[in-house]
């Protein structure tokens, strides 16, 4: 990834605005770059810490955020002591993306743990921030043992970071685990959920505090509101803690943007925003998410979100989006609808007879069968009808179709969005539409907002819900114990794949063992 070079007097005249993040803290380590400029006491800070992501078998994104105009300088190495380190020079950040910058670091062995160290220095090279560490494994190329993790749905319906319950700490325990790779299905914010200071729990439970801050004590509708989202989660040190120490394959979903958004929706019935145009919100929110997570665009089929990515001979992840293309939210289901679109559903299909990895994970930001209203109207797939497919379904209908028509075997579906988990097995036995193989599903979240659910199955494409953890009161708090993470392990010897449904302290809920078929 290459960046144009600014001249510094247009930078430093544009200035980039310090937030007040005194509270972040907790992650800044000790030291300086091997061979970087001397740190003085006005350096730049890197107080949103760092992240990776979008890691390929010799390759990764390194990201991080300086608190004014300054260049990003990478040290790359094997061990935690930087011998042998090599240095990357990374991007100028300035007020263009907000600070943030992000450098594909090329050249790695696959399969390798690398750790990594990020520097700010400043425009006239004269001084340097604290080196902010962590670390990342590049993909592997054969039948490695490989462990991913999987949620969504972060800081919803009032529940942000609470420093009297330590904050996130469903963060930490998914580091806890030392996976490989993190699968995030979305809703990585909610520019469209304000936090206030107090919330009252209900049933006499108590009181939730939270952090606030200017950005979310507000609907995001500007640029730097939305930025302002993604910056609130960060100043979580657990959230800090995963993000340098997992890489991750990164979706998005509504609340990025608003509640159940759809490409030309005017936002008339919410008083709450004076950009009435969806559109136009979601491109400054598409923005910001790009600013904010180390995903690399150019891998991006079409530069935005769908890509693919291999992981060894056992797995290959298909990342989806399925809310830029999507037809408007409607109660009318007579006629066929989209969720992904033409050139989307044609790439997933395609990729997936193509792939020769033994399992095809199929990385969603919305289930299949689960009914998600959106009012009177229908907001994800599933319309809740019996019978032959309509709406969105027909859509998912061909896209099934075609693997089994293909043969392919062993795909698995990973979705969050419903705040509660579930593994969903769907067969055509049990089907109104009977032109599929059978399949899994398998729903976890939120990692941390309030709880909710069980949806009702649809019963198009014969789902069974053979396991739910839900909670019985809707909107529970995150003490109520009902926050969840999915955890995926795949034998390299074997190519059984495990799935584990954790809650928020890592222990597992429920787990099923798949063995894989032969084409």
């Amino acid at each position: 990834m290459t960046e144009t070079t600014p001249s510094r007097r247009s930078v430093l005249k544009a200035g980039i605005a310090v937030p007040a993040l005194a509270a972040a803290g907790g992650l800044l380590l000790p030291g300086s770059a091997s061979a970087a400029p001397l740190v003085r006491r006005d350096r730049p800070v890197l107080a949103h810490g760092v992240a990776s992501g979008d890691v390929t078998a010799g390759s990764g994104i390194v990201w991080s955020r300086a608190d004014r105009p300054a260049r990003l300088m990478v040290e790359v190495a094997r061990d935690p002591s930087f011998r042998h380190a090599r240095r990357v020079p990374g991007p100028f950040v300035t007020p263009a993306t907000g600070g943030t910058g992000k450098v594909r670091v090329a050249g790695l062995a696959p399969g390798t743990e690398y750790h990594y160290r990020v520097t700010a220095v400043d425009l006239d090279g004269r001084g340097a921030s604290e080196p902010v560490a962590g670390r990342f494994a590049t993909a592997p190329v054969g039948r490695a043992n490989t462990r991913i993790l999987w949620s969504g749905d972060v800081v919803g319906q009032n529940y942000g970071i609470n420093p009297g319950l330590g904050g996130m700490t469903i963060f930490s325990a998914m580091a806890d685990r030392r996976p490989d790779l993190f699968l995030h299905s979305g809703d990585t914010v909610y520019a469209d959920g304000p936090l206030t200071e107090t919330v009252t729990l209900p049933g006499g439970a108590g009181t939730w505090h939270n952090i606030v801050t200017p950005e979310k004590s507000k609907v995001a509708e500007t640029l730097d509101e939305y930025r302002g989202q993604h910056a609130y989660n960060r100043l979580d040190a657990n959230f800090r803690r995963f993000a340098a120490e997992v890489p991750a394959y990164v979706q998005w979903d509504d609340h990025e943007v608003v509640n159940n958004w759809y490409p030309g929706e005017i936002l008339n019935d919410r008083p709450e925003y004076t950009e009435k145009r969806a559109d136009a919100l979601a491109q400054r929110a598409f923005q910001a998410f790009h600013e904010w997570h180390p995903i690399d665009r150019r891998q991006a089929v079409d530069g935005r979100v769908y890509r693919s990515f291999r992981y060894g001979s056992r797995v290959e992840v298909f990342v989806l989006d399925m809310r830029t293309y999507r037809d408007a939210n409607t109660s009318d289901q007579t006629k066929p609808g989209h969720i992904l679109g033409d050139a989307q559903a044609r790439w997933l299909a395609d990729g997936l007879r193509r792939s020769t990895a033994t399992w095809k994970i199929v990385q969603a930001d919305m289930p299949i069968g689960l009914v998600v209203p959106d009012g009177k109207d229908i907001e994800a797939v599933a319309n809740g009808l019996p019978g032959a497919p309509g709406g969105r379904e027909t859509e998912l209908a061909w896209v099934l179709n075609q693997i089994s028509r293909h043969r392919v075997r062993n795909v698995v579906w990973l979705t969050a969005d419903v705040h509660y988990t579930a593994a969903h097995h769907y067969s055509p036995e049990r089907a109104a539409f009977q032109d599929f193989d059978p399949f899994w599903e398998f729903v976890s979240g939120p990692l941390n907002a309030g709880a909710f659910g069980p949806n009702k199955l649809d019963p198009t494409f014969g789902p069974e819900a053979v396991f739910v953890h839900a909670p019985q009161t809707q909107n529970s708090s995150p003490v109520q114990g009902f926050q969840h993470f999915g955890e995926v392990n795949v034998d390299g010897a074997s190519g059984a794949l495990t799935v584990d449904l954790r809650d928020a302290t890592g222990a597992s809920l429920w787990s099923k063992t798949l063995q894989p078929q032969r084409r």
